[in-house]
C-alpha cells in the first residue's frame, strides 16, 4: 500500500464521517463544508457559488407631521427654554 493509496482511503473515511454528522445533525450536505477563511482568495482557492439575489428592501415613506403635532412640539420646546433660563436666572438649581 503505497501512500497515495493511503490518502485515498483517508479522504474517503472523512467524506463519510462528513455525510454521517450531516445526517445526524439534521443538517445538508453543504452546512459540512468547512468554514471561509477570512481574507482574499487565492485565485487557485476560489470557489464560484451562486449568488443569492438580494431581497428588495421596501422604500421607506417619508413621514408627515401634522400643524396641531408642529405646534404642540413648538409650544414645548419654548417652555423648556424658558425653564432653563429661569434656572440659569436663579443660580442653575
Amino acid at each position: 500500500m503505497g501512500v497515495s493509496e493511503i490518502l485515498a482511503s483517508i479522504d474517503r473515511e472523512i467524506t463519510l464521517l462528513q455525510q454521517v454528522r450531516a445526517l445526524l445533525g439534521g443538517a445538508t450536505a453543504t452546512a459540512a463544508a468547512p468554514k471561509k477563511k477570512v481574507g482574499r482568495p487565492k485565485k487557485a482557492v476560489a470557489v464560484v457559488t451562486p449568488a443569492a439575489k438580494p431581497a428588495k428592501k421596501a422604500k421607506k415613506t417619508k413621514r408627515h407631521l401634522s400643524p396641531e403635532g408642529r405646534k404642540r412640539i413648538a409650544e414645548a420646546v419654548k417652555r423648556r427654554w424658558e425653564a432653563q433660563r429661569k434656572a440659569a436666572a436663579t443660580g442653575g438649581k
